[in-house]
């Protein structure tokens, strides 16, 4: 990816140092988590890391690749979760540790993996850092727990969802940010100023995340409707919900409670949400996330690294998978 290459060596000492950091003795376990990070994925987070602090400090430090790993670490952990709470038995490509070695064990990697991350700041004394991540972890708690609560009823209206994106997904990157400044010591404002890039990047990822059922839809013609599965509430169906008539959003409403295993209701509902203008509204709503970003963005000093963070900015909102 593009927006790499500005911290290839970086990221390739973190790749090194990274397993080390949850290693264990015991045989069982050491297996586990070295099959967690079998595949790397997109590595954003950690590369968010070492951008800011490169962006801002010209380099990067041990206490950067602390915070880098805090984060993956972290949120390797929530993976593994949510692999339990969402009974998902595929991660990746690959099956999850809850398919392999079923849930006790995977809530116990998981947990294990938080304490990794409680030790690792403390041994070294990185509190801020770890202030920052704890603030993280229970926003995103928040966010999970208000959206099941939300989802009973599924009565979430546009300042629902967004308040929960923001918990769930944008509070991580955010920290990400505020990890990457701090590690390098950069003060106060330039502190605010990478969290907020963060908080704006946050929630332009999330919102495009939930455009790519509709997109895949949109090209394919068959109905990918992994959210409405899932009776997800994602923006573009709160916003075709809100403008429908009442009868088609009777339909689509009852299509979301009692069909959501029914392709060819799931194919209606889709479309009537592209019909009424519901991906058009979502997307012109991550591009206004995406030009706050930039516009945060624009205050960072010039750099390769800057550049590398624009490029990850329209890497996050192009994305496809």
């Amino acid at each position: 990816m593009k927006f790499q290459s500005a911290i290839k060596i970086e990221l390739e000492k973190f790749d090194k140092a990274f397993p080390e950091a949850f290693s264990s003795k015991v045989a069982l376990l050491d297996l586990i988590l070295r099959y967690a990070v079998k595949q790397k994925g997109k590595r954003i987070r950690p590369s968010l890391v070492l951008l800011i602090a490169k962006a801002l400090a010209g380099n990067v430090n041990e206490r950067t690749y602390r915070g880098a790993t805090l984060v993956e670490l972290m949120h390797t952990a929530t993976l593994v979760h949510d692999d339990v709470v969402d009974e998902s038995f595929i991660r990746r490509s690959i099956f999850s540790i809850n398919a392999l070695w079923k849930n006790k064990i995977a809530v116990l990697i998981g947990d294990y993996m938080l304490s990794r991350v409680l030790l690792l700041a403390v041994e070294h004394g990185d509190h801020d850092l770890l202030g920052l991540v704890s603030q993280s972890v229970r926003e995103m708690s928040e966010g999970e727990l208000l959206q099941i609560e939300k989802a009973r009823k599924l009565d979430i209206d546009e300042k629902i969802y967004l308040e929960i994106i923001s918990k769930k997904t944008a509070s991580l990157i955010s920290a990400c940010c505020a990890i990457g400044a701090s590690s390098v010591n950069a003060n106060a404002l330039q502190v605010k100023m990478a969290t907020k890039f963060g908080l704006a990047l946050g929630m332009a990822f999330q919102i495009q995340d939930d455009l790519l059922d509709y997109n895949n839809f949109g090209k394919s013609g068959k109905p990918a409707g992994i959210d409405v599965k899932e009776q997800k509430m994602t923006l573009p169906l709160i916003y075709a919900l809100k403008v429908a008539s009442n009868k088609d959003k009777r339909k689509m409403m009852q299509i979301v409670r009692n069909k959501k295993d029914d392709l060819k209701s799931i194919s209606w509902l889709m479309s009537k949400v592209l019909e009424l203008g519901g991906q058009d509204y979502a997307k012109s709503s991550m591009m206004k996330y995406e030009d706050e970003a930039i516009f945060h963005l624009n205050k960072f000093p010039g750099s390769e690294s800057k550049e590398a963070l624009r490029k990850l900015v329209f890497f996050v909102v192009k994305r496809e998978l």
